[in-house]
């Protein structure tokens, strides 16, 4: 069982996350699991329509990341299984990119570790995210997210 990682689109879903968490070996300590699907977004917070997404990572590292992200995460009192699973490639608009799954003893232990463990692996991890864009005046471009940020610095 894959507690945390980067896959290839295609190669991971989320029926295989439930399933990961359904095989756990704590799993009949679970009374609540709760699920994040992030997906590719249609818009740029400027606006501007995008097209598609290419996602990479450092995978070595986003791995290690990711795992530890859990591992941290897993020590929180009720918490039974974190999980999460980031895909790489091109996706288009509305298309899975990223699960998180937290499973714990009640509703209430799942939903603050959710939030805290999307945060995490947003700000954590190595993983690179490219927009193809179309902006107002219907000129296309691309550019890595982060490249993006740091001009407007």
């Amino acid at each position: 069982m894959t507690r945390a990682g980067v896959h290839e689109k295609g190669k991971f879903s989320v029926s295989d996350l439930i399933n990961n968490a359904r095989r756990s070996s704590d799993c009949e300590k679970t009374g609540a699991m709760a699920l994040f699907i992030g997906v590719a977004r249609g818009e740029t917070l400027e606006g501007e329509k995008v097209q598609k997404l290419k996602l990479e990572a450092y995978e070595e590292k986003a791995n290690e990341v990711l795992g530890n992200i859990c591992d941290d995460l897993s020590k929180k009192p009720g918490v039974v299984d974190v999980q999460i699973h980031h895909l790489l490639g091109e996706f288009n608009v509305g298309e899975d990119i990223v699960y998180v799954l937290v499973a714990g003893s009640h509703r209430t232990d799942v939903f603050p570790v959710l939030r805290e463990a999307v945060e995490r692996y947003k700000s954590e991890a190595p993983v690179f995210k490219k927009e193809y864009i179309v902006d107002a005046k219907g000129s296309a471009s691309e550019y890595w997210v982060s490249e993006k940020e740091s001009q407007k610095q």
